[in-house]
């Protein structure tokens, strides 16, 4: 059975692609990954998970709320239950939960994937 396949996105080039993920050593699960290379511009892509859906090129928003999620450490990997669950799709969200992260004191990763703000 071939490896499954997972999403990387390149965000200088606002691309996103699909690339088998495996280990650097296929029988040490925590080995260091191969490092995943833009064919567009020779950048380092980033692993955001197999539940990631890009938004169109075009769409300079979406990719600005997907750049602060990513550079946020947060990802879109499947949980046992579904999707990768809340996300924000907008930036008046993104500002919202981390002016939210500031005055709780709270990471801004947890922050922004909290469905509702207090």
């Amino acid at each position: 059975m071939p490896p499954s396949k997972t999403s990387y996105v390149c965000l200088p080039c606002r691309a996103s692609y699909k690339q088998p993920y495996e280990p650097a050593v296929r029988h040490e699960p925590h080995a260091p990954r191969r490092a995943r290379v833009c064919p567009r511009c020779a950048g380092a892509l980033i692993h955001v998970g197999s539940a990631f859906a890009a938004p169109p090129r075009r769409d300079r928003a979406a990719w600005r709320t997907l750049s602060v999620l990513l550079n946020a450490g947060v990802r879109f990997h499947k949980s046992c239950c579904g999707g990768p669950g809340y996300r924000p799709r907008t930036l008046f969200e993104v500002r919202e939960r981390m002016t939210y992260a500031e005055r709780a004191g709270m990471p801004y990763a947890k922050a922004l994937t909290l469905p509702e703000v207090p």
